[in-house]
Order: structure tokens, then C-alpha cells, then sequence
């Protein structure tokens, strides 16, 4: 009779442990610790580094330095016998034995050009005929300087002639006029101006300036 009230208690005992064990499984899930779930976590944001700094605005490609423009004259040829046309200007009159003039160059050609510098000078007994005495010397006074002639323009040069009389070892002899050599050029021009000449070339008559604007 007593085995009943034992088995009853331990029936009952049982039921209790089951019960228990059903109410832990059917529980909540304890949570996680914050950074445990791997990739997701992680890309949730992006990385520092990819994001621009405040502080510093996007970069932009340089923009090129233009290049410095050349001077329009440095762009020029220089004027060419076949291209000029001679003529001179004798209004500046004479003193002491001497004839000053201007030497005038002319652009007849249809583009701009250079005259740089001093023009060769010499007196000649005709249009083809051989320099006579020395050539113009160079009046070293006058600045040299690009004298840019439009066509129809002319640049001028400060010129000198020494009366022949003046010298008695001259060996004078008649010239027709100058021979005229434009700056750096083998080309000449020829300018029909009656004058003595010295065939001694020691003897000096001519100064030639550089050319300047008229």
C-alpha cells in the first residue's frame, strides 16, 4: 500500500522538471554584445578615409600657363632691298662744310617688315658702278632699335656728307649718287644725288645714323 504515495510523488516530481524545462527553452534569447555580428556591422558606415575632408575642397586639374606672347616685331622678316624704296630729305641744311640729311626707306611691299639698325653707304659713280672712297661710318651716338613699317611706311636714318673740298689729298672724282645696302641685307638701292667724291679711302665723308621711326 505504501508504494502507491511513492509513486505518485515521484510522477509528480517529474511533471515539475518538465514544466521547468519547457519554460527555459520557450524563453527569450539573451541579447548579443554590441560588434559581434561581423560584416554587417562593419559596413554599416563607411570608412574614414574614403570621405573628403571639411577642410579641404575637392582637387581640380591645374590650368596651364599660356605661353608669353613674342613681340610683334620679333615675328617680322627684315625689309629687303626689293621691297623698299630710297629716297632722302636734305631740309636739315649744312654748317661747317657738311650737308646733313635724312636717308629714307620706304615699305612698297604688300607686308610688314624690320629695319634694324645701320644702312651701308657709299657713293657711286653710277647705279651699277663701284663703291668711290670709304663707306658711311657709323654714328655709334645712335640707339639702335626695331623700326616696324607697315606697307606704305618708312623709317629714317641721320646722314652726313663732308664737302670734298675740304680735304687737299681728296683725289676728287664725280660721283651720280649712293649706293645703299638696307640693314643686314646683300641687295642695294641706289639714290641719285650728284656729289664729290674722294677716292682716297682715308678720307672719311660720310656718318651714317641707325634707323629710327619717321
Amino acid at each position: 500500500m505504501r508504494s502507491q504515495p511513492i509513486k505518485n510523488g515521484f510522477a509528480i516530481t517529474t511533471a515539475v522538471a518538465a514544466a521547468a524545462f519547457l519554460l527555459t527553452a520557450c524563453g527569450p534569447s539573451q541579447p548579443q554584445p554590441q560588434g559581434t555580428s561581423g560584416a554587417a556591422s562593419t559596413s554599416s558606415t563607411p570608412a574614414a578615409s574614403s570621405a573628403p575632408s571639411a577642410s579641404q575642397p575637392p582637387s581640380t586639374p591645374a590650368a596651364s600657363s599660356p605661353s608669353p606672347s613674342s613681340p610683334a616685331s620679333a615675328q617680322q622678316g627684315l625689309c629687303k632691298a626689293a621691297n623698299l624704296t630710297v629716297s632722302s630729305d636734305s631740309t636739315g641744311g649744312g654748317a661747317a662744310g657738311s650737308i646733313y640729311s635724312k636717308l629714307i626707306l620706304t615699305n612698297s611691299g604688300t607686308e610688314p617688315c624690320l629695319l634694324r639698325g645701320f644702312p651701308g653707304v657709299s657713293l657711286t659713280a653710277d647705279a651699277n658702278g663701284a663703291p668711290i672712297g670709304a663707306p658711311a661710318r657709323q654714328d655709334g651716338s645712335s640707339p639702335v632699335a626695331d623700326v616696324l613699317l607697315a606697307p606704305g611706311q618708312a623709317g629714317a636714318a641721320d646722314m652726313r656728307y663732308t664737302q670734298a673740298g675740304n680735304y687737299t689729298d681728296c683725289n676728287a672724282t664725280q660721283a651720280a649718287g649712293y649706293r645703299i645696302y638696307p640693314p643686314e641685307e646683300t641687295a642695294s638701292l641706289f639714290l641719285a644725288e650728284p656729289r664729290t667724291a674722294c677716292s682716297n679711302e682715308a678720307i672719311e665723308l660720310l656718318t651714317i645714323g641707325a634707323f629710327h621711326a619717321r
